[in-house]
Parts: structure tokens; sequence; C-alpha cells
């Protein structure tokens, strides 16, 4: 195969390859190094390429695959969110602070792929402390979206979804704490899945202690199979991460060829609250509308939610700013812009605005548990808006006035608080060429009804033949 195939083949499928020995996890390794070098110049989707290392784990796993072992990932290289620590391999959490921090340690993420054999090729970029839905930082150029790259891939994790549409890499982790993988998911025409809260640890970072009410690691690609492959290697129970659910994981892979006749599917454009974008709500609907057609029911009841961004930043940002706040010290100069107004507005935020705001969880979670009685999934559209120009964040959407830094993802927190599983699935385009995603949530716990109903929209209507103009 000629590199340029052999990068958009399915991980799944490149799996089989190496366990057959048709493929050397060395060859596959060189092709994407190779295109890491050839295309990223472009996009900025690495801020970290470990090409020596990845080359030295390579043979390691051609060796260990000529001995017979099957290991989850063994072979398959793996781009690392840099908000993971990696043993050995730069780890900057998007920061300035840390532009030369080379830990001693890996996160609990990068210890699994490295147990289940994944070869990691770098570290993608990713906003200052996952902290913005964009991919910008004080420690190189913005990354920027392959289908048009006068635009943003979305953050926290816009590095993975720009490299994964490129084919820069054939696996990506990501991490969620509002949305980070599903927004750059959507930006980007791939697909990521966060499980639920719990489901994937963490462990590991170089903040100070802080408490994790929302965040969660968990897989991108570009097919529904090579996420579901990854969710199993990292899924799991770990002792040190108090939020990790203790029951084994289910199998990810089981049921997902096997459809999703008789699913009740509740839809809703707006959630009661959001500003929409017209051409989103529309291609987003009729993709919707289309699981009738795959054998579901689907209603609109009219679901009507607080706007939940307020409650969701007084969290965010208060969490964020026990972890990091001391950096103001000493580093205020080398911190972001947003990073500033983040740990400025916990600063505000007062005990019993916090309370508040956990109140306001208690209440969502209460809404969405009704509305899961009745229905076994929930879709809405992923983002509000298309991809934006980097530096121009709407400031209106549907005829609406909107906030800039946090209204054009509006669907994705809810699922952060209330630690429900949500994917976002690509579904369409834009009139501009830009990727649009429907935004499928299950409840607690089913993660394999979220990647059925992702599956069966794919074999419907597939996605991954089709290449952004950087590719």
């Amino acid at each position: 195969m000629e590199d340029k195939e052999l990068a958009f083949t399915p991980a799944w499928r490149l799996k089989e390859m190496l366990d057959s020995r048709e493929l050397s996890p060395v060859e596959l390794t060189d092709v994407y190094l190779r295109r890491i070098e050839a295309l990223d110049g472009q996009l900025n989707s690495y801020l970290t390429v470990s090409g020596d290392e990845a080359r030295a784990s390579a043979k390691e796993a051609e060796d260990k695959i000529a001995r017979g072992d099957k290991g989850a990932l063994l072979g398959l290289p793996v781009a690392i969110k840099d908000l993971e620590v990696t043993k050995g391999i730069r780890s900057t959490m998007g920061s300035y602070v840390f532009r030369d921090t080379i830990p001693d340690q890996d996160s609990a993420l990068v210890e699994r792929v490295r147990n289940a054999g994944g070869i990691i090729l770098g570290k993608t970029n990713t906003p200052e402390f996952g902290s913005a839905g964009i991919t910008e930082n004080k420690l190189g150029p913005p990354c920027r979206n392959p289908w048009d790259t006068d635009r943003t891939p979305g953050g926290s994790s816009g590095g993975a979804g720009a490299a994964l549409a490129a084919g820069l890499c054939p696996l990506a982790s990501g991490s969620d704490a509002g949305g980070s993988i599903r927004i750059p998911a959507s930006f980007c025409g791939v697909y990521g899945i966060k499980g639920t809260f719990g489901r994937v640890p963490r462990v590991g970072g170089l903040g100070r202690p802080s408490p994790n009410l929302a965040s969660h690691p968990g897989p991108m690609s570009r097919t529904v199979r090579d996420s579901a492959m990854f969710l199993q290697a990292i899924a799991g129970y770990d002792r040190r991460d108090p939020n990790s659910l203790r029951e084994e994981p289910p199998d990810f892979m089981a049921g997902l060829d096997s459809g999703v006749r008789g699913l009740r599917v509740a839809w809703s454009t707006d959630l009661g609250y959001a500003a929409v974008d017209p051409e989103v709500a529309s291609v987003a609907s009729a993709s919707a509308r289309l699981f009738e057609e795959l054998g579901c029911s689907v209603d609109e009841p009219g679901i009507t939610l607080d706007d939940p961004i307020p409650s969701f930043l007084d969290i965010f940002c208060t969490t964020g700013y026990v972890g990091n706040g001391h950096l103001l010290e000493e580093h205020e100069d080398e911190l972001t812009s947003y990073v500033l107004d983040s740990m400025r507005h916990a600063q505000q935020v007062t005990g019993a605005d916090f309370a508040r705001a956990l109140r306001a969880v208690e209440v969502l979670r209460t809404k969405l548990g009704d509305l899961f009685d009745q229905y076994d999934l929930l879709m809405t559209p992923t983002m509000a808006v298309p991809a934006f120009r980097i530096g121009e964040a709407p400031r209106t959407i549907g005829g609406r006035e909107v906030r800039p830094a946090w209204d054009y993802t509006p669907f994705t927190s809810p699922f952060n608080m209330t630690g429900l599983p949500a994917a976002s699935v690509p579904c369409g385009f834009s009139s501009e060429g830009m990727p649009i995603g429907l935004h499928i949530i299950g409840a607690k716990g089913q993660e394999n009804a979220v990647l059925r109903a992702s599956a069966a929209f794919e074999q419907a209507r597939p996605w991954a033949h089709l290449l952004p103009p950087v590719s």
C-alpha cells in the first residue's frame, strides 16, 4: 500500500494486519512519522513528536508479535493528548510554564496504552490546561483544521482531532471536561466518545491535586469500531482514582453490528436554551430522523432545561484554580488570557455560588434521569455552529447574541456534569464544506447503546472515506 492509503486504513484493520504479520509495526510507524513531517507544519497538531522512542517501541512490538503476542493495541501507533503526562516524553499541559517538563511517570491512560502495546507517536496540541474549546496556546502557532486551515479544529483535544482527520495517526487519546473530545470530533469530522464518568481513570498530571468532577479521558478515531477497541484497552478500575468505576467494563466491541431496531430516541434541537445555526440544526435533525429508517422510534418531547453553562463555569473554573492557581504567584505573564480569565472567575466564586452550582447539577441529573426512564438515547447537534475562523468565535448564532467563549458549545457540558456517556458522529457538512456532528447521549453505564447507534449510523452514512484538503 501507498503511505496515504495505509494511513487512512481503520485501526481495527491495521491491527488485523499487524497480528497476521502482513504489516510490520516498524513500517506502519514510519508511515505516520513521514506524514507528520510532511503535513503537520500546516496544522500544528503535535506539540512533541517522539520519533526515536516510537521506532524503538515499534521494534519491540515487532518482536512480541513474532513470538505470538496479540496485545489489545500491540503495534498500533497512538497519539497522546498533551494533558496526559508521559514518562520520558515532554509533557506541557499546553502551557508555556511547563514547556521543558519531562516527567518521570505516566498517567493512568498512558500506562494502559503502553501495557496494551501501543506505540506513542507524540503529544497532540491542546489549549493551556484544556481550558478552552479552541486549541491555541503560547507554545507556538495555533492548531488548524485540516478541512480549512483558517479555521479552528476546536478543543481542547484539537490536536487529536486535526491529526486524525489528516491521517497523522490511527488512534488518539482525548479528554473531555466540558466537551473536549466531542467539540473537535464535530469540527474535524471524526468520531469521539467519552464514557460514563469514571469508566476511564484519571490519574497523573502536573498541577496540584484538585477534585475531578467532570473530566473523562477517552478515545478518538476515524471509525466507531476503532474507538470501541481503544476504549476497551483503557477502561477499568484504578484505585488511585476515587471516581473510578469498580465494575468490570462491558465488552465494547459486542453488538456493534446488531443494529438499533426498537430503541427509543429523543431528539432536541436546542434542549430549551441553546442558540443554534439553522444549517447545523437542519443537518443534525435530518440525521436523527434517519434512525426511524433504522428501526427506532424518534420523538421530539420538547425538552426544556435551564442553561447549564453558568453553573458549569463555576465548577470548572474553581476546580481548575485549585490545581493551577498557585502559578499566578510566579508565572502570571506566561499564562494565556483565557486561563487568567478562568482564574479570575474562580476567585469571585463564593462557597454559596459553588453550592448552588452543585445543586443545579443535581436538578439536571434528575431531569435527565427522568428522560432516560422513557428513552434509550438522546440526540442533539454536537455543536451550535461549524468550525469558525481562528480568532473569530461567533458573537451571534441563529440571530441571537451569545457569549463568544462558550455558547458555540452549548450541548456538551451537561453530560460532563451528569457523567453520562456521549459521542459525536460525523453527519454531514455545512454549505462551506465544514463537518457537522450529531451528538448521541446514553443513560449512565450505557456506552454500548451509544456505540451501537454510532455504528448503525456509520453503516448507513459512512464518513471515513471523506478526506480533508490537508491529507
